[in-house]
């Protein structure tokens, strides 16, 4: 019912910057909270930063002042603006939306497929 493609991923230098999208699709009535988690090997998947459909924001301690999430509603797409990369960083990052759609009187979870971060040092 809620399709998401990712992109943007992709191999930098410690002090780089990469941006990633997420883009969703399908019989989508209203998208609610998005977000962008990221899992390393051998780690737990964490959240890394969210924004509701008020804009308002939320960043993990390790990415706050580096990271930017931001929101164009127009075209249901999230974006995850990565400056001053660290190594610590590279990790598969995840998009997650909560999304109504018009067959449901509820809302629910859906995840990219994820796209690989790479900080070499």
């Amino acid at each position: 019912q809620v399709q998401l493609v990712e992109s943007g991923g992709g191999l930098v230098q410690a002090g780089g910057s990469l941006r990633l999208s997420c883009a969703a699709s399908g019989s989508i009535f209203r998208l609610n909270a998005m977000g962008w988690y990221r899992q390393a090997p051998g780690k737990q998947r964490e959240l890394v930063a969210v924004i509701t459909s008020d804009g308002s924001t939320n960043y993990a301690d390790s990415v706050k002042g580096r990271f930017t999430i931001s929101r164009d509603n127009a075209s249901n797409t999230v974006y995850l603006q990565m400056n001053s990369l660290k190594p610590e960083d590279t990790a598969a990052y995840y998009c997650n939306v909560r999304a109504g759609v018009y067959s449901k009187n509820w809302s629910d979870d859906y995840w990219g497929q994820g796209t690989q971060v790479t900080v070499s040092s």
